[in-house]
């Protein structure tokens, strides 16, 4: 069986045909016509890989036929063979969009590389990715066996990553399976690491801690904030580093990318938390004791996001920062977008602009509720799809369009990621118990040790005591916790979505962008 079926239409096709026979002879079916009337005629009925095309022949021009066959089949992919260098005529076929551009007199490798490119890509891609991480596996292997401290976790967890993109484009589910399986190994071994860490960290005279949340506006931003050049601070929740990555691209149209960096999101890998600390500066232990009337527990009343601005201007007064002019603007609903896109310009007066997109939130939390976008983010791949699509089309990417030729500093950042859930794990609490799937707090809670780490004393953690004898667990790998009451349900409607506030590499370890306009 052929690897390919070839149509290639030459008015001088005689003179071609040891070029045939050379094709032929490597595996390809070539045929073959003298005009471009009966080149088109053919692809009209038949199924065809690749067209080789003369631009320059009598009758019907090369670049007319080839604009026929896009209007048969627009994926059709096209090779333009020409004697004439003219920059207007390569322009021209491009924009036609060929897939490939030969100049004559062409030699039979030439066509064959060509080919080759065309048609192979895909499984020549696949095979040179599966190979490349065959041999990363061992240094990845040796790498979590190592010891790793925050620095190097951070390294491993952006390289899982990589191969998880990487591994896209093969078409091998073993090594797929494999990359899987050293990703769940990598969790395993961090949950060990945080479980040995995390407390220290909270020490307020330790050193040589991560960045975290409490800490990144003072080390990862305000140090970047300039009179004269507008620095945008866009905090985009729940948005993992491989999201990130899928953005990416779209971001590097109009900005140039300075540093891309990860830092640690605390615990719980919650909105209420992660993000209050980001803006506050502070860990939520000292949040509630500076702000005793704003700072809500889980089981109180009310918004738990709703003095933010506020929590962010006096975290600027503290670090003695207070000439500088700053905005704060949530978008919460499509309106709020629209206004942004609207408002953008404005925001060019100031210092600082924090800008707090909710979109992704809304996504990962309507993944439990709806069942279309169960369809739509099944899965890793397609979540990074759905993130993608949504950013293209955002009101964010829009506003940010407006000002990018403008003089400005851009940083993204989020406030924790998630992680997709399998595997539940019975909990039995009292009444006051929170409903969180992946950390608990309450008073009486019965669970299995081997499965969460738990603090007896939220305060070791740099929470908040909610309750007197109140203990926080908190979920590790892909767990989630689960009441005995109503169980089956719950574990049915809640398996394989994406959840957060608990340990994993793709919840704690987040993304800090920083970029300039180009």
């Amino acid at each position: 069986m052929a690897i390919a079926t070839i149509v290639w239409i030459d008015d001088e096709i005689e003179s071609l045909q040891s070029q045939k026979m050379f094709l032929e002879n490597k595996g390809y079916e070539v045929i073959t016509f003298n005009n471009g009337f009966e080149g088109l005629d053919y692809v009209k009925e038949n199924f065809i890989d690749v067209v080789l095309l003369d631009e320059s022949m009598p009758g019907i021009s090369g670049l007319e036929t080839l604009s026929k066959i896009k209007e048969i089949n627009q994926q059709i992919p096209i090779v333009l063979i020409t004697k004439n260098e003219t920059e207007t005529l390569m322009d021209e076929a491009i924009g036609s969009q060929i897939s490939d551009y030969l100049l004559k007199p062409v030699n039979p490798n030439q066509v064959l590389l060509s080919l080759k490119k065309i048609i192979d890509n895909k499984r020549l891609v696949a095979e040179k990715t599966t190979s490349s991480y065959q041999q990363q596996f061992r240094e990845l292997f040796m790498a979590l066996n190592d010891n790793p401290d925050y620095n190097a976790w951070m390294d491993i967890y952006k390289k899982l990553v990589y191969w998880e993109l990487e591994m896209e484009k093969s078409d091998s589910p073993e090594m797929q399976e494999i990359l899987a399986n050293q990703k769940k190994e990598a969790n395993t071994e961090f949950f060990k690491f945080i479980s040995k860490n995390y407390a220290k960290w909270m020490d307020p005279k330790a050193v040589n801690v991560p960045i975290m949340s409490h800490t990144l506006f003072q080390f990862k931003v305000l140090p970047h904030v300039e009179k004269g050049i507008p620095t945008f601070f866009i905090l985009i929740d729940n948005l993992r580093y491989d999201q990130w990555k899928a953005i990416q691209p779209i971001f590097a149209e109009s900005f140039r990318i300075l540093e891309e960096e990860t830092f640690y999101s605390i615990l719980p890998t919650a909105t209420q938390y992660s993000r209050n600390a980001i803006f506050s500066g502070m860990l939520p232990i000292d949040i509630e004791k500076h702000f005793p009337t704003q700072w809500k527990n889980d089981e109180d009343e009310g918004g738990k996001n709703l003095y933010e601005e506020e929590f962010f201007r006096s975290q600027i007064k503290r670090l003695k920062k207070d000439e500088i002019k700053a905005s704060y603007t949530k978008v919460l609903h499509h309106n709020d977008g629209q206004q942004l896109v609207n408002n953008i310009h404005n925001l060019l007066s100031n210092d600082l602009n924090v800008i707090v997109y909710n979109f992704v939130d809304m996504l990962s939390h309507a993944r439990t509720e709806m069942e279309v976008l169960k369809e739509l983010a099944g899965d890793e791949t397609s979540y990074r799809s759905v993130t993608k699509s949504w950013f293209e089309h955002s009101a964010l990417h829009q506003a940010l369009k407006k000002i990018a030729d403008k003089n400005i500093r851009l940083i993204v950042a989020t406030d924790h990621g998630t992680m997709r859930v399998n595997n539940p794990q019975k909990v039995i609490g009292d009444k006051q118990t929170t409903t969180n799937l992946r950390y608990k707090h309450g008073r009486n809670l019965n669970y299995d040790a081997k499965t969460v780490l738990a603090f007896k004393d939220p305060r070791e953690a740099g929470l908040p005591v909610p309750t007197v004898n109140s203990s926080f667990i908190f979920a590790k790998e892909d767990d989630f916790l689960c009441y005995p009451n109503n169980y089956n349900h719950f574990v049915n409607y809640y398996k394989n979505t994406f959840q957060h506030g608990g340990i994993s590499l793709e919840e704690m370890i987040i993304p800090v962008v920083k970029m300039v306009s180009k």
